[in-house]
């Protein structure tokens, strides 16, 4: 019996990168996954492939920054697995024409980030913790970014959804762990994502050798992929790390154990 056979897990922008690497990964396990997404086309893709996998899924095209939006995912999830069990915060953005100083950043633009990044965070977890506690407990893993940590020029918004999203675990463990629900987050590094690819080709036309440059720059060699992250989640989110809540681990090659990463690479 797979490690998350009969439980139910939904991951936010699962349709890309981080997001389908984890549904991915759960899927693989034996979990019920939804993907929520805007982007139904490419999410139907992913729901195939865990299809394929034989495992269930469904899509839920919705816009997390929204309450509407996350009480959507949250219902049709109920309505097709019976219930909750683990959900992954994990949709984010960072908008290649974000990339400014602090005073060039228009309200709106500021705005979405933080409505996506961090708001889409608290919605899900508002909505969903009801239907966790009726199944006697379970998980929320938050997916934050070694910019919640230390930043670089440029991404002021990002940098601070990221950090609040490591305060709002903290916050959210403390608040349900007598109802046995833990909250931990993770903590990527410079990914191959398509999020990275595009900071990418603001910076040459040549993704793949400027990704490469990025990964000689970790102590480990190389950027990572999905999967590594995925492979985090799923031990956190099982009896594994059963006394482990309200932290946080770094899944970025050695950065921050070098420090002063942000003048050698991207990030997640």
């Amino acid at each position: 019996m797979s490690t998350f056979h009969g439980k139910n897990v939904v991951v936010t922008g699962g349709a890309y990168g981080i997001g389908r690497g984890i549904a991915l990964g759960f899927a693989a396990e034996g979990a019920n996954v939804t993907i929520a997404d805007i982007n139904d086309e490419v999410g139907s893709t992913v729901i195939s492939q865990i299809n394929d996998i034989g495992s269930k899924a469904i899509l839920v095209a919705a816009d997390v920054s929204s309450a509407k939006g996350c009480q959507k995912v949250i219902s049709e999830t109920v309505e097709s697995f019976g219930g909750i069990d683990i959900l992954i915060n994990n949709v984010g953005i960072s908008p290649p024409d974000s990339y400014l100083a602090l005073d060039a950043v228009p309200e709106s633009l500021w705005d979405r980030i933080m409505n996506v990044n961090l708001k889409s965070y608290f919605l899900m977890s508002k909505f969903a913790i009801p239907e966790i506690r009726k199944r006697g407990g379970g998980v929320i893993i938050n997916t934050a970014s070694v910019q919640g940590l230390q930043s670089m020029k440029g991404v002021s918004a990002y940098a601070a959804s990221k950090g609040g999203i490591l305060s709002l675990t903290r916050q959210m463990a403390l608040e349900y762990a007598s109802e046995n629900i833990r909250v931990l987050a993770v903590n990527p590094g410079t990914i191959d994502t398509e999020m990275v690819r595009v900071m990418a080709a603001n910076v040459t036309e040549d993704t793949h050798e400027i990704i490469q440059e990025w990964g000689k720059s970790h102590p480990i060699g190389r950027v990572g992929t999905p999967a590594d992250i995925a492979n985090v989640v799923l031990f956190l989110a099982s009896d594994k790390a059963s006394f482990m809540t309200g932290e946080y681990v770094n899944v970025d090659g050695g950065f921050m154990a070098l420090g002063a990463w942000a003048g050698g690479a991207g990030s997640e």
